[in-house]
């Protein structure tokens, strides 16, 4: 029997290695531009300790890929990153974009613990998730100390068990006769997160628009802010529908900086993660919405930002600056000698 350590890499470990080289690598230029532009000693703290953990799961997937002998990524450097650039958003904003991201990074370091096998691999994740949940603990204590953490609505529910028995409960695209129930605990959560999300997402826009170099890549951001500022609406009327009060992030504030602190490849990078992030919570948000006229817009939404984010992707392409993932050979071609 082989040991563990002379086992090759699978296509998941090594996705997920070359992804986190990437992911982390793109995590430390924002994580070194907020932490010198931030005032708040907590919040300090707080992007001080996001730091140290994305520059520990660089430094772990690194190792992973050169232990199996694979191509390091290019990735980003200070190159891609100014510092020392002025102020570009709010503390409050640094504390809600940590705490985003600290669940994205529970949900894709979590998917990617259940495919992998090489002891190595399973280690390395099961540390980023547990240093992911500490982030998510730590930024969220922060945001309650302060007053800005924003819970999901309160709702009143029955007393009692019950069981769908009518089709009806499923509601209806063109219900015009009669009104839809009204929404379940488990949809408002997926709802009020994608408000959330899309708050952070519209000021995140906003801010790299003002300061992107090409008009090309200040246009894509401004169409980011665009969707993003349609789907609150959006989510925000299903709320106010069924008289949910619909909580929103405060204190976003985006100075009057045009002085860019990172190069348009990061920022068109950075904007693929929220595409890519937005499209997974629709998607799990559709799943678990048994409400048909919910479920179809989750659809209709998805639809939109999938169109976007292809955009983004011509656009990457156009300027080299979408750096292709490890590959198996095409087998057709070397054939033919």
């Amino acid at each position: 029997m082989l040991e563990e350590k002379n086992l090759r890499l699978t296509s998941s470990e090594i996705s997920v290695a070359w992804s986190c080289y990437q992911n982390n690598s793109f995590s430390i230029c924002i994580l070194k531009y907020f932490l010198a532009n931030v005032d708040d000693p907590e919040i300090k703290s707080v992007l001080q300790f996001a730091l140290d953990m994305s520059i520990q799961s660089f430094n772990s997937s690194k190792e992973i890929l050169q232990n199996d002998n694979q191509p390091i990524p290019i990735g980003f450097t200070d190159e891609d990153v100014s510092p020392n650039a002025p102020r570009l958003f709010s503390d409050s904003y640094y504390l809600y974009y940590i705490k985003n991201m600290s669940k994205v990074g529970l949900s894709v370091y979590g998917v990617a613990l259940s495919i992998a096998a090489h002891a190595d691999v399973r280690k390395f994740l099961s540390l980023a998730i547990l240093n992911s949940t500490n982030l998510y603990n730590k930024t969220t204590e922060t945001l309650l100390s302060k007053g800005l953490f924003i819970r999901p609505p309160y709702v009143t529910t029955s007393n009692h068990v019950d069981f769908v028995d009518k089709k009806s409960y499923l509601g209806g695209i063109l219900n015009l006769t009669k009104s839809n129930r009204p929404l379940n605990v488990v949809e408002i959560t997926h709802i009020e997160a994608n408000v959330e999300a899309n708050s952070i997402g519209k000021v995140l826009m906003t801010g790299l628009a003002q300061v992107a170099k090409s008009k090309k890549v200040r246009d894509y951001c401004l169409k980011g802010k665009e969707i993003a500022t349609k789907h609150v609406q959006v989510f925000t009327t299903m709320l106010t529908n069924d008289d949910i009060p619909s909580p929103m992030p405060w204190d976003l504030e985006v100075t009057d900086s045009a002085v860019s602190p990172f190069s348009d490849k990061l920022i068109m990078f950075h904007s693929s993660l929220i595409i890519a992030s937005n499209i997974s919570n629709y998607a799990t948000a559709s799943a678990a919405s048994l409400r048909t006229d919910v479920s179809t817009s989750y659809v209709r939404l998805t639809t939109e930002v999938a169109q976007f984010a292809k955009n983004g992707v011509d656009l990457m392409i156009k300027n080299a600056w979408l750096e292709q993932p490890p590959q198996a050979p095409n087998h057709k071609e070397l054939a033919k000698g």
